[in-house]
């Protein structure tokens, strides 16, 4: 399908950006494409990955866990989710995810306001430079800068959860 405007966009059209190396993000509309109100993309995660525990200070995400179960915490609780779950994270809720499958799934997330796609703009080549665990020294300015907080690693590191 062509692309019409900033609306209409086909199945492997967007901006692609990347999260951690073969997690790739495929933003459909960004916070440029909205004045700044909204980013809408498709998340592709490893089985067992997902981000570390952080906090988004100005923004709202939902989640949509399309293909595979998943693990989320949010503030002190945790659930496990079959495929096709929705969450929604308010602004300053401690929170993480992970892929709870043996292939790589599909999710759709939402940030209110938009450009979160600057951030992995950022972030992708810094986490992609790290031979083993990344340095929080290194990673804390780039969170900061676009009103996130790293606060705890990812899900099961803590606690040698083998999902």
């Amino acid at each position: 399908m062509a692309k019409v405007g900033k609306s209409i966009l086909g199945p492997n059209e967007g901006l692609l950006r990347q999260s951690v190396p073969g997690e790739d993000l495929m933003f459909k509309i960004t916070g440029d494409d909205t004045d700044g109100h909204l980013d809408y993309f498709e998340l592709t995660i490893q089985p067992g990955s997902g981000p570390p525990l952080h906090i988004h200070h100005k923004q709202h995400e939902t989640i949509h866990f399309l293909n595979a179960p998943f693990r989320i915490h949010i503030d002190g609780q945790e659930w496990d989710l079959e495929p096709g779950s929705f969450v929604y994270v308010p602004i300053g809720s401690v929170h993480a995810f992970k892929n709870l499958g043996d292939e790589p799934a599909q999710c759709i997330l939402t940030f209110a306001p938009g450009h979160s796609d600057k951030f992995f703009e950022e972030f992708a080549p810094v986490i992609g430079s790290f031979e083993g665990p990344p340095d929080p020294a290194v990673l804390d300015p780039i969170f900061a800068k676009y009103g996130w907080e790293l606060v705890g690693p990812p899900l099961g590191a803590r606690d040698g959860d083998q999902h």
